[in-house]
């Protein structure tokens, strides 16, 4: 029956594609409204809806855009409900009739406070009734609005991209490269088991961990080296004595490693067999139906989005007297323009020459992956920086999203070579890094999201969107593949 139903409304959409906007809209807000996110089959009417979307040529951005913001406005209003009806969620109907959920919610809210209404987003059990209990438990309304649209951002892509793709790939009839399957799966398992193996590394370099208590009592035994130890130990009540250790390791980590690639990739042809079989396979992937996505994905990681990103977060954390954090911030944003300026300049790498209108500057490092390594990671940090050390995986792993994408078009359109997106990216772990082992000698007090953090995101938000809408025709011209056949 419920098969039959949603055939239907498929069929009827078809049929009326000016009504897409609004039922992606619809359904991301039902699927985030309280308990009626259980009743109505939400994420696969949203995929029906969204593969529509790609079947009829709905540009990605406005999907996105439609369906984050029901799931803000869903959210929202589940919010205010709660606020209603706080201490009285077991009574009254139709919640009364799901106290197993409901009581599963308030642990899983209680257990992690507001970082529920990121984690609620992408847990089927719970997602539609944590924003109902952050509000009968009396959540700030200003810390609420900065998870609802922070989170927004990313669960939007996550359960519209999927059926938008399939959708655009059944109206043109996508043809994979040789080995698509094998090589991507391989490339996932090889890059998800790198990345574990990082972040497992780094978090055993907590205050729990065997190898920082050794350091530790070593660098006591000499007057210089625990004088080093000192200075830069957090000086917060909370967490006071804390040695960076992590992140001098990964600054040093990064910087060494970035060193080595360096040397080989501009000074030898050891990688250059790599380069060109990754560059030939991306070729054979490319298609009309992905040249949108990864154009969006690319000029999210444009300099003036990302420069926009670093100048909002600066006044916010300026507006809020977190002056510390705000110029390290923006001391980390300058580092990185910097090096990636002095060594494009200085290395001059030649860039492939695989489409219409390449970018003028050096190929090594890439600057787009480097400034997305950067954001993400350094907001990854903050974020971890509130958490517990056990808990800090999950600000890691959910907001180190954004960085794949945006690498990954960068070798799809045919602008950079393999070394270079991997010399952007420990790039912008090196300055990560380093920024937020300085940072520790200052963090005195505890940096909680609020109605400005969120202010500052919708108008980031808000300046992507229009930034990638305006550059978007001639980004398509720049891009448009070179024929070598002519």
């Amino acid at each position: 029956m419920s098969n039959a139903w949603l055939n239907e409304l498929s069929a009827w959409l078809s049929v009326h594609p000016g009504w897409l906007a609004l039922a992606l809209f619809t359904t991301a807000f039902t699927e985030s409204l309280a308990i009626a996110g259980i009743i109505v089959p939400g994420v696969a009417i949203l995929f029906a809806v969204a593969l529509l979307a790609g079947q009829t040529g709905m540009p990605l951005p406005e999907a996105l855009l439609w369906a984050g913001l029901g799931a803000i406005a869903g959210d929202t209003v589940s919010f205010g409900l709660g606020r209603l009806m706080q201490g009285r969620l077991t009574t009254v109907w139709p919640i009364s009739r799901y106290p197993v959920i409901t009581d599963k919610g308030e642990r899983f809210f209680r257990r992690h406070g507001g970082k529920s209404v990121i984690i609620g987003r992408f847990v089927g059990p719970v997602r539609p009734v944590i924003p109902l209990i952050a509000g009968a438990l009396m959540m700030p309304w200003h810390r609420f609005l900065a998870f609802n649209i922070g989170s927004a951002v990313a669960w939007a892509p996550a359960y519209v991209f999927p059926g938008f793709l399939v959708g655009s790939a059944l109206a043109s009839g996508i043809r994979p490269p040789a080995h698509f399957y094998a090589v991507t799966g391989i490339s996932l398992s090889a890059l998800l088991i790198v990345y574990f193996v990082l972040l497992r590394f780094q978090l055993g370099l907590g205050e729990e961990g065997r190898f920082y208590q050794w350091l530790k009592q070593w660098m006591g035994q000499y007057a210089a080296t625990h004088r080093f130890w000192r200075l830069y130990t957090n000086q917060r009540p909370a967490r006071e004595g804390e040695f960076p250790l992590a992140s001098f390791t990964l600054a040093l980590g990064a910087t060494a490693l970035l060193l080595i690639w360096g040397q080989l990739a501009t000074n030898t042809h050891l990688l250059d067999g790599f380069n060109q079989a990754t560059l030939h396979w991306f070729e054979q992937l490319r298609q009309p139906l992905l040249d949108g996505p990864f154009i969006a994905f690319t000029l999210l990681g444009d300099p003036p989005v990302l420069i926009a990103a670093g100048i909002l977060a600066c006044v916010a954390l300026l507006f809020k007297g977190y002056y510390a954090a705000a110029a390290h911030v923006l001391i980390a944003a300058l580092m990185t323009m910097l090096l990636v300026w002095g060594l494009k300049t200085m290395l001059g790498v030649p860039r492939p020459d695989e489409v219409l209108s390449p970018p003028d500057s050096g190929a090594f490092p890439s600057g787009h992956t480097a400034g997305i390594t950067l954001m993400v990671t350094l907001l990854a940090s903050f974020v971890a920086g509130e958490t517990r050390n056990r808990k800090r995986w999950q600000s890691y792993v959910i907001l180190s999203l954004p960085l794949a994408p945006v690498a990954l078009s960068r070798l799809y359109l045919g602008v950079h070579w393999f070394t270079d997106v991997i010399g952007g990216i420990l790039l912008g772990l090196a300055v990560t890094g380093a920024v937020r082992a300085s940072y520790s000698r200052y963090d005195r007090v505890p940096l909680a999201p609020d109605v400005t953090v969120a202010v500052a995101s919708a108008l980031w938000l808000l300046f992507a969107v229009t930034y990638m809408s305006l550059a978007w025709n001639e980004a398509i011209t720049n891009f448009r593949p070179v024929d070598h056949g002519l």
